[in-house]
């Protein structure tokens, strides 16, 4: 399938450059967007990215990328260690979905440990600031 690829960020990733640096870098939401654009052009890819502090607007997103999207990166921000919701929608539009997050989780406090979303992913980026998102395009790019 060579639909976009559905670039998704949760809950408090638009302060991204500004919440938190010593955690999350200086780099903006725009840059990400950016990167993953950038990734996706140099293999005749686009991408459609999405940011919403709702989990609502975030699932009405992936209900919407049932045949249109070829792969969703996905960085749920806190809805990864509590959103059932999200992760059953997850596997509606029947693609290879991405987790990523910008820090190490696992070196954090023990309730980040845990992600609904991580079961259902093909994979799972952590750690690399960023450059996960680049990272999680590639991949997708290569398993469609």
């Amino acid at each position: 399938m060579t639909g976009y690829i559905l670039v998704l960020n949760g809950p408090n990733l638009n302060m991204l450059g500004t919440r938190q640096p010593e955690v999350y870098g200086h780099e903006t939401l725009a840059d990400v967007v950016a990167l993953c654009e950038k990734t996706a052009a140099a293999h005749g890819r686009t991408v459609r990215a999405e940011q919403s502090n709702h989990e609502g607007q975030i699932i009405d997103w992936i209900h919407e990328a049932r045949g249109q999207a070829s792969g969703i990166v996905i960085n749920p921000g806190g809805l990864t260690h509590t959103s059932v919701a999200l992760r059953d929608a997850l596997v509606i539009p029947e693609v290879p979905v991405i987790e990523v997050h910008i820090s190490n989780v696992h070196a954090r406090e023990e309730f980040r440990h845990h992600s609904f979303v991580s079961p259902i992913a093909s994979g799972v980026i952590a750690g690399l600031g960023i450059a996960g998102y680049g990272y999680a395009v590639e991949r997708l790019i290569a398993l469609s």
